[in-house]
């Protein structure tokens, strides 16, 4: 059994892509490519010795923007953040969480300190040092404690620092109020580090995108597209490859699909298991390539709120649980192509159980309603909160009908992306489709489930769950480790705070001139990058043939 720590003197099994809002079947409004703007595309030829540009639809946009301590970012956000900002640490295939663009990340004895180490002669797009008073100003700024900056969410996922140092040009010394294991692995995923610049004015912060990634920000238009070229100055020698990505947001992962069968997208983003099936058809004709990927991901699932009725009572939790049948969902709606889960962790989490925590059982859901509706005196309904996708709306209608079979009445209101994440964070929903709590170091799972996070969308006030929490946090033996998150899983699944479906299965669909899907080798020896955990693919390496 591997062990469950980070960066430093021992390895890690993690994503390290710690997203504050994390969602599941998101998708927001359908938005097509204009034949102006693949025309304009057409104009603009590689550069001398240049990948090309590529066009990359996307399966949302995120309309609040990018200043990274207060945006709300889920897959589509992250996949940009990867192309215009470097995070201290990242994932490599192996799932061990390696420095990228810090040096090194190394804890005291007691892993209450870490030294973070910078590389010399980083810059970022406007030509000023990625150095160790600009990376605390990030860190800062995260935390809350930049004025300039809102930051509404960060100051609970980093409350553990309780300072950050500057030690020398290059070196910081972040402190810790108690020992934290996976500490590196919430300096990755969509922890971007920004320029000075950008984190100067709240106004601004959100479109004026300066990083030090292989990208520059061109143009940004909101809900059509985002284009960055190559960064001529970045780090990495030789990279990017390519001269330029369009991103284009595309909700409906149909129109998605089509505008790459027709051409006009060089590749896609896809948790779409119908898409994905027919990208593996035409993948068989030889008309385009596909990948797709499981390793390390998110869990969909019901996502409940206890904080009001029906599910404050756990009767009424038990009965939705048996009366659905993720199982056949499954079957209809993603043709068996997912793996069903057993709880929050995936098969290749060391806290992952392979025992379901309970099968479906009309019989006994329906004595669970009448028992509800006795007690409570009301009927046992309630309200799925599903997005605009046709997909997910279809996935609510068969939720609705097996629960319909226990006696239980289910409304559907689906809204677009950003109204999803906005209820969610104000707790104005009752049921909300979700994905979350792909593979990194349980830690980082911290946030979602303790009971005074911000981010605790379900409400979760469970004093157990605290404790498991805090005891994982800081143990350092790995099979303690190992048995505690176990035991935060039994505790998740037999209090039914949510139900678990299936782990998403992630693809990039992409034309035959494109390569470099795969990335490439992560500076110092640090491996091949992840590629498809959490949806994100590395951008460094790709090109047009």
């Amino acid at each position: 059994m591997k062990n469950l720590s980070s960066v430093g003197p021992r390895s890690s099994r993690s994503r390290g892509r710690l997203a504050v809002v994390a969602v599941a079947t998101l998708a927001l409004l359908a938005t097509g490519i204009s034949s102006a703007t693949v025309a304009s595309a057409a104009k603009n030829p590689a550069k001398a010795g240049g990948g090309g540009t590529l066009n990359f639809g996307l399966e949302a946009e995120s309309t609040g923007g990018f200043c990274l301590p207060s945006a709300q970012l889920a897959a589509s956000g992250i996949q940009v953040v990867d192309a215009v900002y470097d995070t201290l640490t990242t994932v490599n295939s192996k799932g061990k969480v390696v420095p990228l663009l810090a040096k090194s990340v190394t804890p005291n004895a007691e892993y209450t300190e870490w030294i973070i180490a910078l590389r010399p002669g980083v810059t970022f797009h406007d030509g000023t040092p990625v150095d160790a008073a600009a990376v605390k100003l990030n860190i800062d700024s995260f935390m809350g404690k930049n004025p300039a900056i809102r930051s509404q969410l960060f100051p609970f996922v980093l409350k553990n620092v309780t300072a950050v140092d500057v030690v020398d040009p290059l070196t910081l010394k972040v402190s810790l109020a108690v020992p934290q294991i996976a500490f590196p692995d919430y300096l990755g995923g969509r922890l971007g580090i920004s320029a000075p610049a950008q984190l100067a004015d709240q106004t601004t912060c959100a479109t004026n995108l300066i990083g030090s990634g292989p990208f520059v920000l061109d143009e940004w238009r909101t809900n059509e597209s985002l284009t960055v070229k190559r960064n001529p100055n970045y780090w990495q020698k030789g990279l990017p490859k390519a001269d330029g990505i369009v991103f284009y947001p595309i909700s409906d992962s149909r129109a998605r699909l089509n505008r790459l069968e027709g051409g006009e997208l060089d590749l896609m983003m896809t948790s779409s298991a119908l898409s994905i099936y027919d990208m593996k058809q035409k993948s068989k004709q030889g008309e385009l390539k596909v990948i797709t990927s499981d390793k390390g991901s998110e869990v969909a699932y019901l996502m409940l709120n206890q904080a009001n009725a029906p599910f404050n009572n756990k009767i009424a939790r038990e009965a939705v649980a048996l009366a659905g049948n993720a199982n056949k969902v499954n079957q209809i709606r993603n043709r068996g192509l997912n793996t069903l889960a057993t709880g929050p962790f995936p098969p290749d989490s060391p806290a992952y159980l392979k025992k379901f925590p309970r099968k479906p059982n009309l019989a006994k859901a329906k004595k669970l309603v009448a028992q509800y509706e006795s007690e409570t005196g009301e009927k046992l309904a309630y309200e799925y909160l599903a997005t605009t996708d046709p997909e997910n709306i279809a996935t609510a209608e068969l939720n609705k009908e097996q629960s319909a079979k226990a006696g239980i009445d289910v409304t559907i209101r689906s809204v677009d992306q950003a109204t999803l994440i906005n209820e969610a964070l104000g707790g104005k929903f009752q049921a909300v489709g979700w994905r979350n709590h792909g593979l990194s170091d349980p830690d980082t799972q911290y946030v979602w489930w303790y009971s005074t996070s911000p981010v605790n969308f379900s409400k979760i006030k469970d004093p157990e769950i605290d404790r498991l929490l805090d005891e994982g946090r800081s143990e350092t033996d790995p099979a303690k480790r190992v048995a505690i998150y176990k035991d935060l899983n039994r505790r998740l699944s037999s209090e039914i705070y949510n139900l678990w479906s299936w782990y998403t299965l992630w693809a990039e669909g992409y034309q035959n001139n494109v390569k470099g899907i795969q990335g490439v080798p992560l500076p110092d020896g640090g491996g091949k990058p992840a590629v498809l955990q959490g949806g994100i693919i590395p951008v460094t390496g790709l090109a047009k043939r």
